[in-house]
């Protein structure tokens, strides 16, 4: 029961990078980019591949990066100069990274099973079993992306970038470059969230072309979670947050599987967890007029 937990709890934050990057289009930014589930099983499709190909773990991690980054500049370059409609944009991104996955990796599918990864290195170097490694995987990585968002959106670049997503009228009056703003934004988010895939693909010892789907709504799930928990605060606080949301649904779905739901089940209990994480405050609205009511 303990190593379920362990384990459960280190899915959570090696899921949690993914979540942060979901984070920064959907409530930074204001955008819902959907182009996140193509570039989260790009970073997986990469590293898999710079593996395999005797690369290395650590160039494994940058090219997926690397590969996330081109994948939001993209999306943010069909938004910002071809003016599509970013929800469209991030639609049409994801669609052509189907494509591009496939032909980074051969084929549907490249196994990591006998290759060294990240997390059989921890294993060995430390002397860990498998659970207790993607534990302590998943805490240096989350630490470590925390650490430098917060301290990047800190900066005047990342001040800007939190200004476009709050007004984009007023940043256009300061004379900030909102499409430049976004743009980085993006490209930011989904390095993040190929460096998620990159991370979930050596856990999982494999990386496959569909495992991305349904990111989206698990970046959205724990980033509602972690607002419905905390409330309103700083930004600091939204990180952490976020990542205590990731634990928490992963903590949720480990616990309705134990109680026999099916595997098949999960997509739509996680959309239907998220509609109503989304309609909470309606509902506590609601509930709130319906007290003060006079009887």
């Amino acid at each position: 029961m303990l190593e379920l937990l362990i384990s459960t709890v280190a899915q959570g934050l090696q899921w949690s990078v993914m979540a942060l990057g979901v984070f920064l289009t959907f409530r930074v930014l204001d955008i819902a980019d959907l182009s996140v589930e193509g570039s989260f099983p790009l970073g997986g499709a990469v590293a898999a591949t710079a593996i395999v190909s005797g690369y290395g773990v650590f160039a494994a991690f940058l090219l997926a990066m690397f590969a996330g980054c081109l994948a939001g500049a993209i999306t943010g370059f069909l938004t910002t100069k071809l003016r599509i409609p970013a929800l469209l944009a991030g639609i049409l991104t994801m669609i052509g990274l189907y494509s591009i996955n496939l032909h980074v990796m051969g084929k549907a599918n490249v196994a990591l099973l006998m290759e060294e990864t990240a997390f059989t290195w921890i294993e060995s170097t430390l002397g860990l079993d498998p659970a207790m490694a993607g534990l302590v995987i998943g805490l240096l990585f989350t630490f470590v992306v925390v650490t430098v968002i917060y301290w990047f959106f800190g900066t005047e670049l990342g001040t800007a970038i939190r200004a476009t997503g709050f007004n984009p009228q007023m940043a256009r009056a300061q004379g900030i470059n909102t499409n430049v703003m976004i743009v980085l934004g993006l490209v930011i988010s989904n390095a993040l969230v190929a460096l998620s895939g990159a991370m979930i693909a050596q856990s999982n010892g494999f990386a496959d072309v569909g495992m991305g789907v349904g990111t989206i709504v698990i970046g959205l799930a724990s980033v509602i979670i972690g607002e419905v928990l905390i409330g309103k605060a700083t930004f600091q606080i939204y990180l952490a947050a976020v990542v205590l949301g990731s634990v928490i649904y992963r903590l949720v779905i480990a616990l309705v599987l134990e109680l026999g739901m099916p595997p098949n089940d999960l997509k739509l209990f996680t959309a239907i967890l998220v509609a109503l994480a989304l309609s909470l405050p309606l509902i506590r609205s609601e509930g709130q007029r319906l007290l003060r009511r006079p009887r």
